[in-house]
């Protein structure tokens, strides 16, 4: 890695806290700079001084994914504080849970400018300065909801199947660049994305809520897995292994992946009579 970014710079939303903190500590516990952005300056603020305290340093500043403006500052700033970045990472995100049809249009379109566009706009406005470089590496944080599709979760799943398909796109073009791409896929694990949540039924935030909590991955295990991704330059970065079977199942076996989602969907849209 440090052959490939001798400057050690790395940029990353969301990192006010859950996995984007814990992927700031990651980098800094490695000697790196991170630029710590939020939507939420007070948070900024203290993943700083967690970054400092790691053995790491940079610098904090506001910013919302769902604005171009934000995201346009945060480039000219790297540009005028470190002349450039190595490592861009698109993680801010929120969560939600709905069907197709119950979703209001108004939630649909939340989960999409964060969580789908919000990474666009990462990718748009930084590629080319890592392309100008001719050297960097770009990390969208997708889901493993957008490999499996799970029921009941149909804007998170469009938006994290975007970013899959908006990763694959880049790695090509960035390649003859000199620039590495990577979409992370992770499950459930212990992390604060409910805090931002939206769902036309409570029972689904509440099983959210167990499946996260009975997770025994956490984010520090996630950051991992993406710091060691970005070293070995892999594409595809699932840190959970029953997922990563899963992908496998599902892209061999589609059909009977879909046998197998049916009861799951019944639970989860509530129409087991046994209410569970």
């Amino acid at each position: 890695m440090a052959e490939r970014f001798p400057q050690k710079r790395v940029f990353i939303t969301g990192a006010g806290s859950g996995l984007g903190l814990a992927i700031a500590r990651q980098f800094a516990t490695n000697g790196w700079r991170v630029a710590v952005t939020d939507v939420d300056p007070a948070r900024a603020r203290t993943a700083l001084e967690e970054v400092r305290s790691c053995g790491g340093d940079g610098f904090w500043a506001e910013c919302d994914v769902r604005s171009a403006d934000h995201m346009e500052q945060a480039r000219e700033r790297l540009q005028q504080e470190w002349a450039g970045v190595d490592v861009i990472v698109n993680n801010a995100g929120v969560g939600s849970a709905g069907t197709v049809i119950d979703t209001p249009l108004e939630d649909w379109e939340w989960v999409l400018d964060i969580n789908l566009m919000g990474v666009v706009r990462g990718c748009h406005l930084f590629a080319p300065l890592l392309a100008a470089q001719r050297s960097g590496h770009i990390v969208n944080i997708a889901s493993f909801a957008g490999i499996a599709q799970a029921p009941a979760m149909a804007g998170y799943n469009v938006a994290k199947i975007g970013v899959i398909g908006l990763s694959e796109s880049l790695r090509a073009e960035m390649q003859p660049h000199g620039v590495g791409v990577s979409a992370v896929c992770p499950s459930f694990f212990k992390t604060n994305i409910l805090e931002q949540f939206r769902s036309p039924d409570p029972r689904l935030r509440d099983v959210a809520d167990k499946l996260v909590n009975r997770a025994s991955v956490t984010a520090d295990d996630v950051a991992k897995d993406i710091f060691k991704g970005v070293q070995k330059n892999r594409f595809m970065i699932i840190p959970h292994a029953e997922a990563r079977w899963f992908y496998r199942f599902k892209r061999f076996a589609p059909e009977l992946f879909f046998k197998i989602l049916g009861p799951q969907a019944a639970r989860m849209m509530g129409a087991d009579k046994s209410g569970r």
